[in-house]
């Protein structure tokens, strides 16, 4: 896995365009991520539980970002908010430059096809379809000839040791080998930046290794992620660990 040891982060926090990081080559690479005081509340009725309180996060290219903190305080609605599949009530969130929550809908839904993957606990693969079907759906849904997409989709299940289940539809298959349908699914694209909620929290330890292990090998390739998890072995294994309380950065750490 790439580690930022040898780079340094220098970061205004009033403004997402002024947010840098120096290289160690001396060289100021924006980040992929960019948020400033992101606000969600969600209302029911007379209730209103704020979510996130004014959320402030920059990711770098390449990063491996880890999420913590105590269940129900704002994770998922931060990954849900940031990568753009929820609204969001107040502040700004920018994804290679473009502010996402002024996208129209088809917009904001063809940015996130061609520059992030998602890889979600519940697997949210289609029951109808296919290992291979489910895979190669995100290459289609970007324009990829269907000939192309499916030796891709085909290529990156037998990456995460499914070559011989590509014809299984998800309820024939265990869930652990649903979750890595759903892994291939989230990288079979190469986005600039996945989001994973608690990629390994449904997997017994040896199939959890293989997704991590899988996770880190793209994260060495240079592509960023963010990953929401409660294992606190999970949380030690990337680059920076931010911990969520109350809908806030309690804290971060470098953790590598």
């Amino acid at each position: 896995m790439a580690p930022l040891s040898n780079s340094s982060m220098v970061v205004d926090m009033t403004a997402p365009s002024t947010a840098t990081y120096q290289s160690g080559a001396n060289k100021t690479v924006k980040p992929i991520l960019s948020a400033r005081n992101v606000r969600k509340t969600y209302r029911t009725g007379d209730q209103e539980v704020q979510a996130l309180r004014g959320i402030d996060l920059d990711v770098a290219p390449g990063e491996l970002l880890t999420v913590m903190g105590p269940s129900g305080h704002g994770k998922t609605t931060l990954l849900n908010c940031l990568s753009g599949l929820d609204d969001i009530d107040e502040g700004t969130v920018l994804v290679d430059d473009a502010d996402i929550h002024k996208l129209s809908d088809r917009k904001r839904t063809d940015h996130r096809a061609r520059r992030m993957g998602f890889i979600f606990q519940s697997f949210n693969l289609i029951p109808v379809l296919s290992a291979i079907e489910n895979v190669e759906l995100p290459l289609l849904a970007i324009g990829c000839k269907a000939k192309e997409a499916r030796q891709r989709a085909a290529n990156m299940l037998d990456q995460v040791g499914l070559a011989s289940r590509t014809s299984h539809r998800p309820a024939e298959m265990s869930g652990g080998e649903q979750q890595r349908v759903a892994t291939a699914r989230a990288l079979v694209s190469e986005p600039a930046i996945i989001w994973a909620d608690e990629p390994t929290g449904n997997l017994d330890s040896v199939t959890a290794g293989v997704i991590l292990d899988l996770l880190q090998s793209v994260n060495a390739a240079g592509q960023a992620l963010v990953v929401v998890t409660h294992d606190d072995g999970v949380g030690h294994s990337g680059d920076r660990l931010v911990r969520i309380v109350d809908g806030r950065i309690d804290s971060e750490e470098q953790t590598r």
